[in-house]
């Protein structure tokens, strides 16, 4: 005769469900605590250039995920670091603030995740690996200091304009990228740091975050993130040798007009996504010079 199984008890059922449903709410904080938007997005500007240069698939994949675990480290990095503030600040839409995953596991994950960008790092060889670990280090410098000093725009500008070194460095005979192509991508991630705080700085001047777009305000700020915006594009366009195309003319007028519109609506966030969505039309433009 077959054996019963004992059914669980209502009880017992419902703390099943519970637990998982708290396991799934742990995973999706800890996912919107790592900075999903800029990390993916950093993480498909990597890829795209590495497609770009005709990296093999072993190659291109570290490259990649190099790049996906140091943003992943990064994001986690900085709301852990910004736990007290957030919550001084009563920012309820930060997972760590709200509760939504534990101030341990974002730090375990933080340092898994960098633990893991090292050796895929080195994987594209020493010389483009240093350069992606100096990146990655200036970013977590950003999070654990520069943030509060007038020196707050520079971990963005370097560890943006070593991108693309990370990517070429890992070639036949590790060449360095163009000078325009390190401008653009420098110039693109300090435009990023200026509009993406700009939501932010009331509170954060109120807890202590000084950094240099804090120091000029809003309206300053955001000015100076549509002249990054507008410059990295610029070196982009006109940098390449040859004749400018009219999809980079056409980029560079798209450009000027959301600068001013980024100037003019320097709350929310507009300028960020705008900033970002520049990004994309650039990456594009990369894509197409290169591969030409």
């Amino acid at each position: 005769m077959p054996s019963r199984i004992a059914e669980p008890r209502p009880d017992a059922t419902a703390a099943l469900a519970t637990y998982g449903s708290g396991r799934r709410s742990a995973a999706l904080g800890l996912l919107a605590a790592s900075h999903p938007l800029p990390a993916a997005a950093v993480t498909l500007f990597a890829a795209a250039l590495t497609a770009a240069v005709g990296r093999g698939l072993p190659g291109a994949a570290a490259t990649v995920g190099a790049v996906a675990a140091g943003q992943l480290s990064v994001g986690w990095c900085n709301d852990r670091a910004d736990l007290r503030r957030d919550l001084a600040a009563g920012r309820r839409n930060k997972p760590l603030a709200a509760g939504a995953v534990r101030p341990r596991t974002v730090t375990c994950a933080a340092g898994l995740a960098l633990l893991l960008c090292v050796p895929l790092s080195l994987a594209a060889g020493l010389a483009a690996g240093a350069a992606h670990l100096v990146a990655v280090a200036a970013a977590w410098a950003y999070n654990l200091r520069l943030k509060r000093t007038a020196a707050s725009w520079l971990p963005y500008a370097l560890a943006f304009g070593l991108l693309p070194a990370f990517v070429t460095l890992g070639l036949p005979g590790a060449p360095w990228p163009p000078p325009w192509l390190t401008a653009g991508a420098a110039l693109l991630g300090t435009a990023a740091h200026f509009a993406n705080v700009l939501p932010d700085i009331e509170d954060d001047l109120a807890t202590g975050v000084t950094g240099l777009p804090q120091r000029l305000g809003a309206r300053r700020s955001a000015s100076v993130a549509a002249l990054l915006a507008v410059g990295s594009t610029a070196a982009l366009v006109v940098g390449p040798p040859g004749p400018v195309t009219a999809y980079g003319w056409a980029l560079l007028a798209i450009t000027a007009a959301t600068a001013v519109l980024v100037v003019r609506s320097p709350a929310g966030p507009l300028p960020f996504l705008a900033v970002m969505g520049l990004a994309g039309a650039d990456v594009a433009l990369l894509v197409v010079q290169l591969r030409g």
